[in-house]
């Protein structure tokens, strides 16, 4: 009996492979996040939004998109045992990250906090690890510092001496890398029983009866630049909304210690998209170390990801 085999799965088809696709959609969105955040709270001497208004204004205009979402989705109201995650994830990327980075990306140039926005692939992967019960080898952490060395390397040399210099403002940028970490590993977890996209739209609507009232109080109370504007809603609509339905999806399908590191390419890309927005400079440097932090990201993608046994335990 002649028997014919059936064709490989394209590359496309495999889930972890689709996870590595959506993650990437969800850090190329990211990746305009602080220059735009730089324009709606402009510098200080010439200052626009308060960094208070920027981080609560947009969380509440995703809230009002996420609410009509669920409604034309009909999403079900999250269960009782998914309340705590989704207050520890809105607390993290609805409060924590935004607000952090608004108020210090008036005192430093996107540049500057691409330097510390390179640690977040290390942070996302050992929360996600911690949470997860997982034991990621020893060549996956050995990628995932090569890579983050890479990127925090190309930041420093991009940034000259202002990027050495240390600022007040890193702390608020470490403290928002931190809140990031987690609120992405909480809303992957969730993730895997919930629709993505309910994930941040019912973390945004929870946390509407405090954003609401705290960015009424701080709404501008003169007339700023159009380029502030701009900033403002790309922040609302695409970093706080769009941006984490690829982002979740992707961190759930391909699990959120790997896909974590498609982070990496982050800052690089946020200096990419800072050329026409802020006057960066792109040349070969930038290009050259680009290619490598890519490589360091599909390297250790292939680097084993084990599952702990008490982890094995509870699922069996």
């Amino acid at each position: 009996m002649n028997t014919q085999a059936l064709p490989a799965p394209r590359w496309i088809d495999q889930p972890a492979n689709r996870g590595l696709l959506l993650g990437l959609l969800g850090v190329t969105l990211f990746a305009l996040t602080l220059p735009m955040t730089r324009l709606a709270v402009g510098t200080v001497d010439a200052p626009q939004m308060s960094g208070v208004f920027v981080a609560l204004g947009r969380a509440v205009v995703a809230a009002l998109l996420s609410s009509v979402f669920l409604v034309a989705t009909r999403a079900p109201l999250p269960g009782r045992d998914d309340l705590v995650p989704l207050a520890i994830t809105a607390a993290g990327v609805v409060f924590g990250f935004p607000l952090f980075t608004s108020v210090a990306m008036r005192y430093v140039e996107a540049v500057h906090a691409s330097v510390i926005v390179g640690v977040l692939p290390l942070a996302t992967a050992a929360v996600a690890a911690l949470l997860h019960r997982q034991r990621p080898s020893g060549g996956f952490w050995f990628c995932a510092a090569l890579g983050s060395a890479l990127v925090i390397g190309f930041a420093l040399l991009r940034s000259g001496s202002a990027g050495l210099a240390l600022h007040p403002a890193d702390a608020l940028l470490l403290a928002a890398m931190l809140c990031a970490a987690i609120g992405y590993a909480y809303g992957a977890r969730l993730s895997r029983h919930m629709r993505a996209e309910h994930v941040i739209c019912w973390a945004l609507v929870i946390a509407l009866p405090i954003t609401l009232p705290l960015a009424t109080l701080a709404r501008p109370q003169t007339a700023l630049d159009a380029s502030a504007w701009w900033g403002f809603a790309y922040t609302a609509v695409f970093s706080m909304w769009i941006g984490f339905f690829a982002w979740y999806r992707g961190l759930a399908l391909g699990g959120t210690v790997r896909v974590s590191q498609v982070q990496l390419v982050q800052p690089i890309l946020g200096m990419l998209f800072a050329v026409p927005l802020l006057g960066e400079r792109l040349d070969a440097l930038s290009l050259g170390f680009a290619a490598a932090v890519i490589a360091t990201v599909f390297i250790g993608r292939r680097m084993p990801v084990h599952a702990s046994e008490r982890a094995i335990t509870e699922r069996n």
